[in-house]
């Protein structure tokens, strides 16, 4: 299902999720999560077009550290037009080409077959 966010980032802001109760994306069957992003796809290029929007944000937030408020799997379609003020998280470099491939390691270790 989808609906308008009723504290829209910018009008035509709207949650696309699954009617069955998942908390996160790491806990939604696979079926399910491709439906779900198949109708963020349908959405966006809807919210797009309808609100004239340079472009669009796809977000999705994991567990309260990532800013999850509702703990049911949900994606956010965000229009976006040029000088609306918005930015995106600021980037940083890591300490050393070293801890950047141990980072790696230690995450390619936890990658499901």
């Amino acid at each position: 299902m989808a609906f308008l966010d009723i504290n829209p980032i910018n009008n035509g802001h709207t949650l696309v999720m699954p009617k069955a109760h998942h908390e996160t994306l790491l806990d939604t069957p696979d079926d399910v999560l491709a439906e779900t992003v198949k109708l963020a796809k349908r959405v966006a290029k809807a919210v797009k077009e309808g609100t004239g929007a340079d472009g669009v944000n796809l977000g999705q937030n994991n567990f309260s550290a990532a800013g999850q408020l509702v703990f049911h799997l949900h994606f956010h379609v965000i229009p976006r037009f040029s000088g609306d003020g918005l930015h995106h998280w600021p980037g940083q470099k890591y300490a050393s080409k070293e801890e950047e491939q141990e980072v790696a390691k230690k995450i390619i270790k936890h990658l499901a077959p």
